[in-house]
């Protein structure tokens, strides 16, 4: 049983709500029922939010957390005035010290990202997406100087997701490279990233963990085998020694501290905003 619900409130999609949210909530050891209610942009929508959100107090007898990002004063209103939650408002809280600090007002407007497709960062990381998607695991060797950085390992150490991130958060183009045995008996690189290798970055992982994570895709076979993943690890990371690349342990690391240790390496001014 969920021991609380949670409503992530807002005019527009709701990530920033919901990701806000989420990392404050992260500090507390529960695990709250979750409920995105998106695009809420009239005063009777606010007010069916009002009905979810006290029916679900009636159901769970204990007041819902409600975190909002709705810049529109009306809704706001009907929502704090009618909800049987706990509000926190997230706009209010940070919003509006920084008018009073900057000393100018804020635009207030709905849905603030929604002429994000017009932008040049929107529609570069939307190519950027499509370049990591056509390199993934090595599909294709093309255009490969214009990738921002190539993630090389074992299979299963992390690169798809990583390489993902990176495109749809940062908006690089990451390819990914596996490493495979017929590599580890050449005792080299994939010939295809010889000339990128300053652009190579490693990754890798404990071999128990990695047994792991192939048991579940392909159980009790050699490929998931301690005995292989051991060897396949020591030899990936031999083999990333003697090219020179960096590279780091996904073992204990989110997607977010992965990429974020790429960006200090190999793009820090991607940091800075």
């Amino acid at each position: 049983m969920h021991t609380r619900t949670v409503f992530f409130i807002s005019d527009g999609t709701g990530i920033t709500a919901e990701t806000f949210g989420n990392a404050i909530l992260a500090q507390f050891e529960f695990k709250p029922r979750h409920v995105r209610l998106p695009f809420v942009d009239s005063v009777d929508k606010a007010h069916q939010v009002v009905r979810q959100v006290n029916h679900t107090a009636q159901l769970e007898g204990r007041k819902p957390i409600v975190f909002t990002t709705l810049v529109n004063a009306d809704i706001l209103k009907v929502i704090a005035d009618g909800c049987n939650c706990m509000l926190l408002d997230m706009f209010g809280t940070f919003v509006q010290p920084l008018e009073i600090e900057l000393a100018m007002k804020s635009s207030h407007r709905v849905g603030r990202f929604s002429d994000a497709s017009k932008s040049k960062e929107y529609h570069d990381r939307i190519e950027a997406i499509n370049f990591s998607l056509a390199h993934d695991d090595g599909q294709s060797n093309r255009d490969l100087a214009h990738a921002d950085v190539i993630l090389v390992g074992v299979s299963r150490s992390g690169k798809t997701p990583t390489s993902l991130y990176l495109a749809m958060q940062h908006g690089l183009k990451a390819a990914n490279y596996p490493l495979i045995p017929e590599d580890f008996e050449r005792k080299q690189l994939p010939s295809a990233l010889a000339p990128h290798k300053h652009k190579a970055f490693g990754l890798s992982i404990q071999p128990e963990r990695l047994a792991e994570i192939r048991n579940e895709r392909r159980p009790n076979s050699r490929y998931a085998s301690l005995e292989n993943c051991r060897l396949e690890v020591a030899e990936g990371e031999a083999m990333m020694r003697r090219a020179g690349i960096r590279w780091l342990s996904t073992t204990t690391k989110s997607i977010e501290e992965i990429a974020t240790t790429i960006l200090q390496e190999i793009r820090p001014e991607r940091l800075e905003y």
